[in-house]
């Protein structure tokens, strides 16, 4: 199955991380119930309308691309047994480039 986003939404497959303190042990994503801030766009909608509802605006980023977003703004979506984020464009911070 797969997920089609509508006007400005995304689809982020989150970038879960171990964290590691300074005394060397290790913490997993579960211990921590915040939202991981980065992730990967695996699918992006078409845009949304502009204000007189003629035409669709362009997204600005697209699939592949690494982001960085507000924490808790993104809604939990599963899916075949994966987690994924959906988010308004609006809510996403920056793409991160190599």
């Amino acid at each position: 199955m797969n997920l089609r986003p509508l006007a400005d939404k995304v689809i982020v497959a989150s970038s879960n991380k171990e964290e590691m303190t300074a005394s060397g042990l290790v913490l997993p994503d579960t211990a921590s119930k915040e939202r991981p801030e980065q992730g990967t766009v695996v699918a992006v909608g078409p845009g949304r309308f502009d204000e007189d509802g003629e035409k669709r605006v362009p997204m600005s980023v697209k699939v592949g691309d690494v982001v960085i977003f507000k924490k808790y703004s993104p809604d939990e979506v599963k899916v075949d047994g994966k987690e994924y984020l959906v988010l308004s464009e609006s809510d996403l911070i920056a793409v991160l480039e190599k």
